[in-house]
């Protein structure tokens, strides 16, 4: 998340393995933060510096918040549901395509 922009910058599907955070770390590493705010899971001092590390529940409430509002407007995203596909890359263009729809209101021209 960014301060100064609303919305999703970068997402990554997977569990909370350190893995599937490396995936992740991978891109946010490079983008220059002095700040990073996490839950605490234990995966994040691996990678995440001390000094640029904030655990921090209540920071969390806009992460928190995007997290509800993909999960309200895609039923893919659901705990354990029977109704849809969770096929991985379905799964990626959906999260995709709802990012791009919550950004710009409309959808994106498909020729």
């Amino acid at each position: 998340m960014n301060t100064k922009r609303p919305g999703i910058l970068k997402f990554v599907l997977g569990d909370r393995s350190q893995e599937t955070f490396r995936q992740l770390w991978q891109t946010i590493q490079g983008w220059a933060c002095f700040l990073y705010i996490t839950d605490g899971y234990k995966v994040y001092p691996c990678f995440i510096d001390n000094a640029d590390h904030l655990v921090s529940k209540t920071a969390m409430t806009r992460v928190e918040g995007e997290n509800c509002r993909l999960r309200h407007y895609l039923a893919r995203l659901h705990r354990k549901t029977l109704c849809y596909s969770k096929s991985a890359e379905m799964l990626r263009v959906s999260v995709r395509l709802l990012i791009y729809y919550l950004q710009h209101h409309q959808l994106p021209c498909f020729a």
